[in-house]
């Protein structure tokens, strides 16, 4: 019965659903490292931003070769380039927040991305482009994404100390070596990748909650960097897994599946987690009270 239930929709005759989870485990381990700096940089809503600005490159991919993964994907990272490179210089020379010229830019990558796809296709395609479809990934999109997961490891680890410092004190880092912009584009670079890699299998939109929640989630449970790193990644597979499993037995859309788990694991460390929850905050009302 238990077997049926957990492990039978990912063995047999399903190989969409392994494949899924595969794919799902490759962004597992890219989310998190990634989710976590944006939760420490407080740049949570320029990922939302960010999801959107791909969509006019990914939607002249189409445009120009159909539902080809590597014409999307390449339009959505020259688009995504685009914007985080200007919106950052534009933070930078003039007056406007970062968030300010994200949100401009963002806007307008979204208006023209949804008129392209309007002037050449249909709304299946525009659904596709929004939400994904995990169930359908094939061998080129699961090489997309552990692709991008293995570089963004590896760049996360050789620019960990300078981004973690920009991060904290950008101050410093300007007076110390003057190279603070260089680590929070090559950050922003990281992002749009991340970024590009999911929509595949999740969607412009979707990609965002597999990203942020399960980092904003573990924070209610541990401290240190590292810590949060591994436990984003755990959250976001077991999200993933949970929502594949939900979404093959009550036969519900695989991708708003796994995002919904991933919220319902941050509501419940909201309110029971080890630091910062509700539970420890009325606990330390009644001490105090007492």
């Amino acid at each position: 019965m238990l077997y049926d239930f957990f492990l039978a929709p990912f063995g047999g005759d399903l190989p969409f659903m392994r494949r899924a989870l595969v794919a799902t485990l490759a962004l597992a381990l890219a989310y998190g490292p990634i989710g976590v700096f944006l939760i420490l940089r407080r740049m949570t809503l320029v990922t939302d931003a960010m999801a959107h600005a791909i969509l006019p490159g990914a939607a002249a991919g189409f445009l120009l070769s159909g539902l080809s993964l590597w014409a999307m994907s390449l339009g959505g990272l020259i688009a995504g380039f685009v914007v985080a490179g200007f919106a950052g210089f534009i933070s930078r020379v003039t007056d406007l927040r970062e968030d300010a010229s994200f949100a401009g830019f963002y806007l307008v990558a979204l208006a023209g991305g949804v008129l392209l796809l309007s002037l050449g296709g249909s709304s299946v395609d525009l659904v596709h482009v929004l939400f994904g479809s995990i169930l359908a990934v094939d061998d080129a999109a699961l090489t997309l994404m552990a692709g991008a997961a293995t570089l963004t490891l590896l760049a996360m680890a050789l620019i960990y100390r300078p981004l973690l410092i920009e991060c904290l004190d950008p101050k410093f880092m300007a007076a110390a070596s003057g190279s603070g912009a260089i680590w929070h584009f090559a950050f922003l670079a990281l992002l749009v990748i991340n970024t590009v890699s999911g929509f595949q299998a999740l969607g412009t939109l979707m990609a965002v909650g597999l990203m942020i929640l399960p980092a904003v989630a573990a924070r209610f449970w541990v401290r240190s960097i590292m810590a949060l790193w591994a436990l984003a990644s755990a959250l976001a597979l077991l999200s993933s897994y949970a929502g594949l499993l939900a979404s093959y037995h009550l036969d519900a859309p695989s991708g708003p599946a796994i995002v919904l788990m991933a919220g319902c694991i941050w509501f419940l460390s909201m309110l029971v987690g080890r630091h910062n929850s509700l539970r420890t905050r009325l606990m330390r009302d009644r001490h105090l009270a007492g």
